[in-house]
């Protein structure tokens, strides 16, 4: 963006200019600048805290001073009630000696009476009132205190001492008196070690730019596991293939871990994240990591404040030029209850979540599809049954809602997918074991909500149960096919025949033994190369 740079600085004077070319963004390129030279410095720094000793927490700098003057309320208080223990004990001691020099002749023959230290102090306590502590501190008491100057030392003392056991505790019964002392202990450390700034502050902030002026628009794919481990990986990192592909290594997961998700999207779209529990969070695409494809990504938990055993299980992309986010997201459990909420009800989302639907026990939030109000939606299961109804039949809920029943389960049998159907496109049905295929959506007239649907996809040993179902266009995309073990391949749907409701279709991907088809993701049809021969064996 910049055609030429030229130092014109005079004797007294510094001056740099930078011309831009024609295409080039002002605003753009000075935060660049900033950004990427020494024209401006930050100083960044983590403000992670231990809270109460226990709870790390990450703080603002209004929380952190906050905190701090508690910690100093804290050690004020504590110091001031040492100090007033401390006071009350001498004190104490202090009216001992004041009573035993009003009778010092008394106590004299007291103590000269007596045959043992302990016998004193027993007759001492029992003559003139004493507590044991000013007995023993009586009789510890060396001669010269019984002249007439120590008499008066010790009065002064005592007096001194009432007046700051009285201080003492006006201070502990007024919290105001304790941040007084905090504001003038603070002055006292910057009269004695403060020097001047050498930066200033201002009031107006100058280069303040926002984060997305300087990310790329990019087309990605964000990947979520069943783990719950997420990251955003560019999608020209995925190669296309001819169906029947091995595939090329996508992604590093742990045994127990398979791919559950992919979202392709803008790095400047909105993410809705969708819990097992019902609530819902909210982060740009570019707040993902980025990572690799054969990388393994970052738990969930670090980005978003999950709650114990919570886990995310659906993915909703929001286009960055939709602003006004009209519609609806249509949502259903793993038990067939289905639910319609506006999608404006999630606009403000708090960091730490919003409800989306109340859920029944034992049943778990899965699938989220963004809808007009007057669409079809597709309900699958695993044992290939599938029921497609209106939108309308359900009507449209507060987020808090529990929902309505959407498909009639068989013993045993769960839901695997919903998807919106639309009238101009084929549903593709993949089954665990690679198995897949295109089938019209007319072959699935709509019925009533609530029933048990018809036969989608015949299920047997050699297909495994159904996977998932998708309502696509024909030709405008690819499926990118992720394993269990990490294995992926990318097919363009041109190469997934079309067939019937009752057929098993045909194999996509080739699986090694124990391995099985884990999740599918639809990414636009773009000009890749496909893999020879040779790059298929790698």
């Amino acid at each position: 963006s910049i055609s030429d740079l030229r130092d014109e600085s005079a004797r007294g004077t510094v001056r740099v200019v930078i011309e831009l070319k024609k295409d080039a963004y002002p605003k753009k390129v000075l935060n660049q600048l900033y950004k990427l030279t020494a024209l401006q410095t930050s100083f960044h720094f983590n403000m992670l805290a231990l809270i109460d000793g226990i709870q790390p927490r990450i703080l603002g700098l209004q929380d952190i001073l906050s905190e701090f003057v508690k910690h100093r309320q804290k050690v004020v208080r504590r110091r001031t009630e040492f100090e007033l223990r401390k006071a009350r004990e001498r004190a104490h001691i202090l009216e001992g000696y004041k009573i035993a020099l009003d009778h010092i002749d008394e106590v004299i023959k007291t103590i000269r009476a007596s045959k043992t230290t302990d016998e004193a102090e027993a007759a001492l306590v029992k003559k003139f009132k004493l507590s044991v502590i000013q007995a023993k501190a009586i009789l510890a008491m060396q001669l010269r205190r019984l002249t007439g100057l120590e008499r008066e030392a010790v009065e002064n003392e005592l007096k001194e001492l009432l007046q700051l056991i009285k201080k003492l505790e006006s201070i502990l019964a007024d919290e105001k008196e304790i941040l007084k002392i905090i504001k003038t202990e603070l002055l006292e450390i910057k009269e004695k070690y403060g020097d001047e700034r050498r930066s200033k502050i201002i009031n107006q902030e100058l280069g303040k730019f926002s984060d997305e002026e300087l990310i790329p628009d990019e087309s990605v794919v964000v990947v979520l596991t069943s783990e719950n481990y997420i990251k955003r990986t560019l999608v020209s990192e995925y190669r296309r293939q001819h169906r029947g592909g091995k595939g090329k290594r996508g992604m590093t997961t742990k045994e127990q871990d398979i791919i559950e998700q992919l979202v392709p999207a803008n790095t400047h779209d909105w993410l809705l994240f969708f819990t097992n529990k019902g609530r819902v969070f909210r982060l740009k695409a570019y707040e993902v990591p980025a990572a690799s494809l054969a990388a393994k990504g970052v738990a969930v938990v670090n980005l978003l404040q999950l709650q114990p055993e919570e886990r995310i299980t659906s993915i909703i992309k929001i286009d960055k030029d939709d602003k006004d986010q009209d519609g609806y997201l249509f949502m259903s459990t793993m038990k067939g209850t289905v639910k319609k909420t506006a999608l404006k009800d999630y606009a403000n989302i708090r960091t730490s979540g919003l409800i989306a639907i109340r859920l029944d026990d034992g049943d778990e939030l899965r699938w989220i599809q963004r809808t007009t109000g007057d669409n079809d939606v597709i309900i699958s299961t695993s044992f290939g049954q599938a029921i497609r109804f209106k939108e309308s039949d359900a009507r449209p809920m507060g987020r808090a809602a529990r929902g309505v029943r959407g498909i009639r389960l068989r013993s045993g049998d769960v839901v695997v997918g919903m998807d919106v159907a639309h009238e101009d496109k084929n549903m593709l049905v993949v089954s665990k074991n690679g198995y897949g295929k295109m089938t019209k959506i007319d072959n699935f007239p709509a019925h009533k909500r609530g029933g048990v649907g018809i036969k989608t996809a015949v299920v047997n040993d050699k297909t495994g149960n159904v996977v998932t179902v998708k309502s696509l266009e024909a030709t405008a995309h690819e499926v990118l096919m992720i394993s269990s073990k990490g294995q992926a391949i990318r097919v363009g749907l041109q190469d997934i025949p079309l067939l019937g409701r009752t057929t098993q279709g045909v194999r996509i991907m080739r699986l090694k033994d124990s391995d099985e088809v884990a999740s599918l993701g639809i990414i636009p049809d773009q000009e890749n190369p496909t893999l020879t021969a040779e790059e298929e064996e790698k």
